[in-house]
């Protein structure tokens, strides 16, 4: 029986052959569906590693293929083989979203202050000439 967000048989046939072997080490590496069905429950719910449930395997097991599989590509050529496969026949359907509720803007664009002289810094020299024009016109006619 299959859980709600874990990988279906037909899924699990289309990724398998892609995953790696044994490590090197010696020792049988734990299933890789049931780690990839837990990595698939910790980024389902958003829990920390450590609240990852028994039927997935030891949380440290889950996390360090997850870690291992990141560092050496693995998820990328899963997910290109999978998208490309689909593109192809079809079945990919690409949309666009964009929503200006997570568009956030710079700390600059909202008006802070740049580097270097502000702008109008030099009103004082201004209006000091000003006032020494004034002063000294009508006294000088």
């Amino acid at each position: 029986m299959v859980g709600r967000g874990e990988l279906t048989d037909a899924a699990w046939e289309r990724i398998a052959p892609l995953l790696p072997g044994v490590d090197g080490r010696g020792r049988p590496w734990r299933d890789h569906r049931q780690v990839i069905n837990g990595v698939l429950w910790r980024l389902r719910t958003g829990a920390p590693w450590r609240d990852l449930p028994e039927r997935y395997g030891p949380w440290q097991t889950v996390y360090e293929r997850f870690a291992r599989w990141e560092a050496d590509g693995t998820w990328a050529r899963l997910l290109e083989e999978v998208q490309v496969r689909d593109d192809s026949v079809g079945v990919v359907e690409w949309t666009v979203s964009v929503d200006s509720t997570i568009n956030r803007a710079h700390q600059h664009a909202a008006g802070a202050r740049k580097k270097g002289r502000r702008r109008g810094t030099n009103w004082k020299i201004r209006n000091a000439r000003r006032i020494v024009r004034r002063s000294a016109g009508p006294a000088a006619g």
